[in-house]
């Protein structure tokens, strides 16, 4: 199900030095940064048999993508910049209509799934590893379309963008509010500020098959997503929050021990605990940036 171009794309956007975005990309010219000094006090706490397979993922992220610790827009950046929430805008590339009832259903639908990878870094009621939110709420401050009749609700719960088109003809909410236009948190050109802005884009694209994910959101097709609403894991979607936070595919090898996990495409329909603990490791391994 999943586009190897896509996938391809979505994992130089997330560790290397292009960004892939509404079919567009943008370079990056940091130079390579050197991996830090692990945190003092670091709780790392792995089952003894994930340690070796653990080890072999971060030592195969390391010595392949050469912008890993300069790159500063995984979800993680987005999660602390905002004090722990994250904004989105739905980019819907679609005719189909969109009652208010089904607007609510899929911002329902983003908070459950969304909270279930952040779910993951809580540990006894608290953050594994001095990680500081135990609730990350998710909002839905913008909708994206070409035509406003496509929406078929009257109040102003969120804002609504018309015929803004990415250069691939897709609609967009305004990139004045979108955190991959504004990494430096100046928002002072989005009509509702900082307030607003907003950090990853759902696109919903009619037709669309597999899906893609980076620091700039995940695209699914429009008629998997709402036909998963009720599912309890939207596998795909999760999947690529996944690569939203930085974590890897897993093509053309295993890790050691491990056959069926999230990540590895195709082979597990929810967050297993080797993916849990993968993002566990991304986080330890990039938390310093905090002072954490």
């Amino acid at each position: 199900m999943r586009q190897h171009l896509a996938r391809l794309l979505t994992v130089l956007s997330v560790f290397a030095a292009l960004v892939f975005v509404a079919g567009t990309t943008a370079p990056r010219a940091e130079a390579r940064a050197a991996a830090p000094v692990a945190a003092a006090a670091d709780n790392w706490n792995p089952p003894s048999n994930l340690v070796q397979p653990l080890n072999e993922v971060w030592n195969h992220v390391e010595s392949t993508y050469g912008n890993l610790y300069g790159f500063r827009n995984y979800g993680w950046d987005q999660v602390m910049a905002n004090r722990g929430s994250i904004n989105y805008c739905v980019r819907w590339e679609s005719d189909a209509p969109v009652s208010a009832a089904l607007r609510d259903r899929i911002h329902a639908a983003l908070k459950k799934q969304f909270g279930k990878w952040m779910s993951a870094m809580v540990e006894n009621g608290t953050g594994h590893n001095a990680w500081p939110y135990t609730n990350v709420p998710v909002n839905i401050v913008g909708w994206a379309v070409k035509n406003r009749s496509t929406l078929q609700w009257t109040d102003n719960s969120v804002d609504i963008y018309t015929n803004i088109l990415d250069g691939g003809g897709a609609p967009q909410c305004a990139p004045d509010c979108g955190r991959f236009f504004h990494q430096d948190g100046n928002y002072s050109r989005c009509p509702g500020g900082v307030a607003r802005h907003y950090d990853q884009s759902l696109w919903l694209t009619k037709g669309f098959q597999g899906g893609a994910g980076g620091d700039w959101g995940q695209r699914l097709g429009q008629e998997y997503f709402t036909g998963a609403l009720n599912q309890e894991n939207i596998h795909i979607y999760l999947h690529e929050v996944g690569h939203t936070f930085g974590l890897d595919d897993f093509y053309d090898w295993t890790p050691t021990g491990q056959c069926c996990f999230l990540m590895k495409a195709g082979s597990a329909a929810q967050i297993t605990e080797f993916d849990k603990w993968m993002f566990r490791d991304f986080w330890r391994h990039v938390k310093y940036r905090y002072g954490l």
